[in-house]
Order: structure tokens, then sequence, then C-alpha cells
């Protein structure tokens, strides 16, 4: 399925207090031995998604947004903080889960072994859809409460190092984001073969982005994502996306698969 999932959700009612404690363990990522490869540590599979998988339960989860959902107006609104949150995001986990089921129903011998390839496609897809949503909330913050500006430190000499500015990057980063065919992501990622950052799309949830390559901070262009304040006019809710980045978050990410 090439569509975004929808769904009821009811109003988030969970404690804010708690969900900016699972955007605080976004940053807890074990201590790799000695000698072993760094692409190979766990914190690097897992991308510090806490609160996203429920291990008791085997079952993906949706986390609570650590903000309220007016938290980030004006660039992103209310009622489309709210949509995408409840309805598309949590659509994603159902059918995730979903996926999940029917694949061990065909482990199992009781489900239809030829349909295999379609429900790995549609695990690809709607897990692919609730990770990048999960990197998505946990990397923004109200403008001058974390959002905006720009980052300092290692994630900001790595930037001018790899795109020659910050300016440099913004103006890569906007255009590769506002050229995604169709429905995608934009993103900053870091590709541990020549330990770079680089900026890639995604076309729909899990297309085109470079294989291994561990997201440090996307821009979701789904056009549910911002059609409701800003219609087709793509590239200013890019630019508006840029004033609630939370670069602290994006440069504790960062650290924790540079180190």
């Amino acid at each position: 399925m090439q569509n975004e999932s929808a769904g009821s959700n009811e109003d988030q009612t969970m404690n804010r207090r708690a969900a900016m404690g699972v955007v605080g363990a976004l940053g807890v990522a074990a201590v790799a031995a000695p000698g072993i490869a760094q692409p190979l540590q766990r914190e690097r599979v897992s991308n510090h998604l806490a609160g996203a998988w429920d291990d008791a339960k085997g079952e993906y989860v949706l986390p609570p947004l650590p903000y309220a959902y007016e938290a980030l107006e004006p660039h992103i609104d209310a009622e489309t903080m709210r949509i995408h949150h409840d309805r598309h995001h949590a659509g994603y986990v159902r059918g995730a889960n979903a996926a999940l089921a029917r694949l061990a129903e065909i482990r199992n011998g009781s489900g239809d072994a030829s349909l295999i390839q379609h429900w790995e496609r549609q695990l690809a897809f709607h897990a692919s859809g609730h990770i990048n949503h999960a990197i998505f909330w946990a990397t923004m913050a109200p403008a001058g409460s974390g959002g905006g500006g720009r980052p300092g430190g290692a994630l900001g000499s790595a930037i001018e190092r790899d795109f020659g500015s910050y300016d440099k990057f913004e103006t890569h980063f906007k255009a590769a984001a506002a050229s995604v065919e169709g429905n995608g992501w934009g993103w900053l990622v870091y590709e541990p073969v020549s330990r770079r950052l680089r900026v890639t799309q995604t076309m729909n949830q899990q297309n085109d982005g470079i294989q291994g390559a561990v997201q440090l901070l996307g821009v979701d262009v789904w056009e549910h994502a911002y059609y409701l304040r800003y219609q087709n006019r793509r590239g200013d809710y890019i630019s508006a996306f840029m004033n609630v980045v939370n670069w602290p978050a994006v440069a504790a990410r960062f650290e924790k698969v540079e180190a």
C-alpha cells in the first residue's frame, strides 16, 4: 500500500513530563567495547528510538508527542500535529504490527506463504513510516525553547566540513526536501563507510535512502504534514520547519553514532 495510513485515535492524554522522558531516552545508548566496528553497535540499529517498541509485547508502540499539539505554532499548526500524530503515525504502528502478525502466522504454518512478499513489503512500508515519524517528533522543539538556530559543537563542525558551511547545508537540505517526487522525506544522515554527513531523499517511507546510513534529521514532505496551513507551498513549509529543528537533539544523535 502506498497511501498514508489513517485511522482514529483518542486525543493525546499522556503526561507531558513522561513524554519528555521518552525524548531524553533517545540519547541513551550502550557503550561499545573497544575494537568493535562502530556501525555494528546496537545503538545504530535502534536509532535510539526509545518508546517506539514494546519488548514485552513484541509490538511497535506509538510514542507520545514530547510537547503540546500547539507548541510548534505558528510554524506547524496544532490541527496538523493532532491529525499527523494521532491518525497517520498511529496508522503506521497498526500496519506494522499487522504485518508482523501475518508473517508470524506464515512461520507457524497457519498463514498463506504465497503472500509473504506482500507482507514483507507492508512491514517495510509501515515500520519505516513509524520510525521516520518517531525521529521527526523527537528532533523538533518549540522555537526559542530548543527549536531553531544553528548547530554548534561537533555537529556544527561536521556540517561545515561536509557541506562547506551551515548555509550551504541548509540550501542543499531544503532543495532536496522540496524536490522529492510525490510523497517522502528530506534527510540529514550519517553515512558510516565514509564517516561523513549526507543529505538524502526518501520516496514514500522506505525508498531511495543510502543503505546503512543513520537518520539524524528528517522533514516529512507528505502533503498531510503541511497542507492545512501551506497548501501546495511545500517550500514555505520546509523553511518554517527549520525554525523548529531541535539541534541539540540532532547533535545528541550524531554524537552517539560518530563517536
